[in-house]
């Protein structure tokens, strides 16, 4: 009687197995999608014009990494098709996007910002 149930058994058991291989995958290609989109969000805020490359080489070449730039922000966006190891089963997409403050040079003025000297040293405004 045992063995008619644990050759019941164990196919479910199999398959609870790989669901869970296949869900550390997606978590793993998760925190490295992350981690690549920091990687391109703080190089894009820096001005490295290779952000893209390098977070392809973070996430993986099959990886898609977009950069957006705006007055006081850049934004890292990767994508990675995660496939499991059996066939039969779709592909799941992990998306992370990561933001950060572009840093300001020196000698350039930040965005909205007004270069001159009204107001600079303690000199009153006119009344």
């Amino acid at each position: 009687m045992v063995t008619v149930e644990m050759a019941a058994a164990l196919p479910v058991l199999m398959v609870l197995v790989l669901t869970g291989v296949y869900a550390v995958r997606v978590v793993d290609a998760r925190v490295q999608c992350l981690d690549a989109a920091r990687e391109v969000a703080r190089a894009a805020a820096r001005g490295d014009n290779s952000a893209a490359a390098r977070g392809r080489s973070l996430a993986g070449s099959s990886a898609v990494v977009t950069v957006s730039m705006s007055a006081d922000s850049a934004i890292g966006r990767v994508s990675l098709a995660v496939h499991p190891g059996w066939s039969g089963l779709p592909a799941v997409t992990v998306v992370e996007t990561a933001t950060a403050a572009r840093e300001v040079r020196p000698g350039v003025a930040p965005a909205g910002v007004r270069t001159g000297q009204a107001g600079v040293g303690g000199a009153e405004a006119p009344p």
